[in-house]
């Protein structure tokens, strides 16, 4: 049964592309049928359905939601490893930390405020932990930081608070760090060390929702390889709600892949995939 594809008609895909398009944002084009087929086939065998169909009335009516939750998990890719992209992170220590930390004690304030949109599995978070302690070494504690980090996905987000990585995926972090912030388990994986974990806080959040949430904007927010799965209409909506959160001056960084637009006039141009909110003084 495994070895082939199941049969999805043009209408059934049609109602699951809406589905997943209406509650997530991914746009899936006919280019992707066989990619969703490929990826839900096994779930719904799984839960005793015999069609497309049959699952998309069990999605709909799921009150709990529970079962879009695994939809999601299914259809999102978490692929991603430390040190991905390194320029931001580069960037993150060299640029918009010592910017934003002046502006901070300037004003007599210790309130550092950053924001992982689209965390995967946790190595985003934890990285740019690691370079915050190396930036700040013994007055970390001073501050008030630590990261907030949301995903649609339970299942990144489960691995994400675990903390425990494969060698290859730690296989970019400079030895340095490596070896301060990292403890070889018995069974050859590596897991963060208590000190930057506990520093993270792992929400699921779907970047859908009409209102976000938060009673203070972000000095910096990275949704780094998310708006490459939407389309030009909710990217644009959610750059919108990003810049409403985010403090004047503070940065949005997306990944390498993605674009906001250069005509768009809520952040300013810094360098690919690096965006500035203008200072309101």
């Amino acid at each position: 049964m495994s070895g082939y594809l199941m049969d999805i008609s043009d209408q059934e895909f049609k109602l699951m592309r809406n589905l997943i398009y209406q509650r997530f944002g991914i746009n899936l084009t006919d280019q992707k049928k066989s990619l969703m087929v490929g990826r839900l086939q096994k779930i719904i065998r799984a839960t005793g359905y015999n069609s497309f169909q049959e699952y998309y009335e069990h999605l709909i009516a799921d009150s709990s939601e529970k079962a879009l939750g695994e939809l999601i998990d299914r259809i999102s890719t978490n692929h991603t490893f430390f040190n991905r992209e390194k320029e931001h992170f580069r960037f993150f220590v060299e640029t918009a930390l010592p910017a934003i930390v002046s502006r901070l004690e300037r004003d007599n304030r210790r309130d550092l405020r950053i924001w992982c949109a689209g965390c995967s599995s946790g190595e985003e978070p934890y990285m740019l932990l690691m370079l915050l302690h190396e930036f700040f070494g013994q007055n970390y504690g001073k501050w008030d930081s630590g990261i907030l980090a949301t995903d649609i996905s339970q299942r990144a987000l489960s691995i994400a608070r675990a903390a425990s990585y494969p060698q290859e995926r730690i296989a970019d972090v400079p030895e340095a760090l490596r070896k301060k912030y990292f403890r070889r388990q018995p069974d050859g994986s590596f897991a963060v060390i208590d000190q930057i974990k506990n520093e993270a806080t792992f929400r699921r959040f779907n970047l859908m929702n009409e209102r976000f949430p938060f009673k203070k904007p972000f000095h910096i927010i990275f949704c780094r390889n998310v708006m490459i799965y939407f389309d030009q209409t909710t990217r644009e909506t959610l750059v919108g709600k990003f810049h409403q959160f985010t403090e004047p001056g503070g940065y949005l960084c997306i990944g390498h892949s993605e674009t906001i637009g250069r005509s768009q006039s809520l952040y300013k141009y810094l360098m690919p995939a690096t965006y500035q909110r203008e200072s309101d003084i």
